[in-house]
């Protein structure tokens, strides 16, 4: 990663734990982070802190009612993953559509080989095409599936928030897109209005057939209720990138062993994000960032 194009005394760490927090930004101007967090009390010990650049989209990590209070700017990253996470979900929803993991395991077992004929029908595979997909969350991840979506010759549907009054022109009421969706992909921030917005009944609303692709944030959904749905067959299956707790404990109950065996359950360890290409806009932006305010232009201000 370049550095900034200024003087500067640049101090990096690779891992901080919560009690490092105040000692290690004690007398910096700008501290550089990604999930550490500060808190209101954090900042209130920092006061030689000017600008937190924050290396992710999400600030949920950052006090920033604190930050306005001091004039801390804070900015985040924006649009790096655009082609990255949508091409993720893509490959999530095929493989689930079209049963790779069982085929796979098929094959290990040596059901090919033993069948005695050139084609298996042991697992069904079904089309991109013609079926429905309805986004949770409209923004640039969500706009950059629907793309890739059509393109599959898929029926694209924009979710209304949940409980709205009214519903926007070129949006589905939440309930409607529950119910018609084949897969559902969710693209929203966590809020404390988006979390646990996909529970036990928005589960049980889904087509049993229903793939629900989470490439987000881990507290929008239930992940109780999703390991029950994926046991009791409330649902076809789910792809996740993301989980509430990161890393998860060992009694996470989407990293149950035995869930995790189940063919129309796939989990990556939040690795959508992370094509090298991405990674390296997103390092560029952190510096173009902290170089706008060194300038006395903030840009990608969230506070």
């Amino acid at each position: 990663m370049r550095r900034p194009g200024f003087a500067h005394d640049w101090v990096e760490y690779g891992k901080t734990r919560p009690e490092e927090v105040v000692v290690r930004l004690l007398g910096a101007d700008v501290a550089l982070i990604n999930k550490v967090v500060l808190d209101a009390a954090t900042i209130g010990r920092l006061p030689d802190l000017k600008m937190i650049a924050v290396a992710a989209t999400g600030t949920n990590c950052v006090d920033l009612e604190a930050c306005k209070a001091r004039g801390i700017v804070v900015s985040n990253i924006r649009g790096y993953a655009v082609h990255t996470v949508p091409e993720h979900v893509m490959s999530l929803l095929l493989a689930l559509s079209r049963n790779l993991v069982a085929w796979r395991e098929t094959l290990i077992a040596g059901g090919w080989q033993q069948s005695g004929q050139w084609c298996l029908f042991d697992h069904p595979i079904r089309d991109l095409h013609g079926a429905t997909l309805g986004l949770i969350g409209s923004g640039t991840l969500g706009h950059g599936v629907a793309r890739l979506a059509e393109a599959f010759g898929m029926r694209v549907l924009l979710a209304e928030r949940k409980g709205a009054a009214s519903v926007r022109a070129g949006y589905t009421a939440f309930e409607e897109v529950l119910a018609q969706a084949d897969a559902i992909s969710l693209h929203c921030p966590l809020t404390p209005e988006t979390r646990g917005l996909i529970g036990e009944a928005e589960l049980r609303a889904m087509r049993p057939s229903a793939l629900l692709i989470n490439t987000a944030r881990g507290g929008i959904v239930d992940e109780a209720a999703l390991a029950r749905a994926l046991r009791e067959g409330w649902i076809g299956g789910a792809g996740f990138d993301v989980l509430t707790a990161e890393p998860p404990a060992d009694d996470h109950p989407l990293v149950d062993p035995a869930l995790l065996a189940l063919p129309n359950f796939l989990l990556t360890p939040h690795v959508a994000w992370s094509s090298r290409p991405a990674m390296q806009a997103l390092a560029d932006q952190l510096i173009d960032n902290i170089e706008a305010f060194a300038a006395g232009s903030p840009r990608n201000r969230v506070a």
